[in-house]
């Protein structure tokens, strides 16, 4: 993959703004937000089997790989961007059926944002699930994409 902030294919300065910014709430696997957060969140991993994700991973974990999820009750319909700060696998799952991002991008060696993915939600509840991360925890940001 490409190497600085510059290789992303979209700007992505709200993202690692988000993503950098002191204040998120940390949150254990397996946690229900009400809403979409609109800040980052720091997402607690534990190993996969530990995890129990609600749906197998598209891509299986490897060894020595952590895991996690939320859940969120409510989200606006609309295009949004999610952003890791860390590589790791995302799996989107919403009205039982994982999402296909409408576009990826990702970059090393840019401090504070690893990946970036569009996604087209509907207004139901969703899932975000993390597998393969190589820490124990990372933080996700969920905005509207620009």
């Amino acid at each position: 993959e490409p190497s600085g902030c510059d290789k992303f294919k979209w700007p992505i300065d709200r993202e690692r703004a988000a993503l950098t910014a002191p204040d998120h709430a940390k949150l254990a696997t397996g946690s229900e937000q009400a809403t979409l957060p609109s800040s980052a969140i720091t997402l607690g991993l534990v190993t996969p089997a530990d995890a129990k994700l609600p749906s197998p991973p598209e891509r299986a974990p490897k060894d020595g790989t952590f895991a996690g999820f939320t859940r969120i009750k409510t989200a606006k319909a609309g295009l949004y961007t999610i952003s890791l700060s860390a590589g790791a696998w995302v799996d989107v799952v919403q009205d039982g059926h994982f999402l296909k991002p409408v576009a990826f991008s990702g970059a090393t060696d840019c401090d504070g944002i690893r990946k970036t993915m569009k996604y087209e939600l509907s207004g139901q509840p969703l899932v975000v699930q993390i597998s393969g991360a190589k820490d124990n925890s990372l933080s996700i940001a969920i905005l509207p994409a620009q």
